[in-house]
């Protein structure tokens, strides 16, 4: 039984994750702001971006940084997976 190449999975992996950050931003109608969230903590984390929330509400930036410390032991790769999950789970099941 042949063995997957690790790169050919990150890439595919990079691939999907792009094709469900597309998927969000196209969205048209309003999503719950518990699942806005966590595809915040999940984007962020994939792309190690660990900069402060940069709202001008004190609340919303907030809300990001416990989403944040709630998904904070997470690498980026398992971050890009549960950012795709979440996505086929919740937003998929909406179109």
């Amino acid at each position: 039984m042949p063995q997957s190449c690790p790169r050919m999975d990150k890439d595919k992996l990079h691939t999907d994750f792009e094709k469900a950050v597309s998927i969000v931003n196209d969205y048209k109608e309003p999503l719950p702001a518990d699942l806005l969230l966590k595809l915040y903590a999940y984007y962020k984390i994939a792309n190690r971006n660990f900069n402060h929330p940069g709202s001008k509400t004190p609340l919303i930036n907030a809300f990001k940084a416990n989403a944040l410390i709630q998904a904070k032991n997470i690498g980026p790769e398992q971050a890009m997976e549960n950012y795709i999950a979440l996505v086929h789970k919740e937003i998929k099941a909406l179109q």
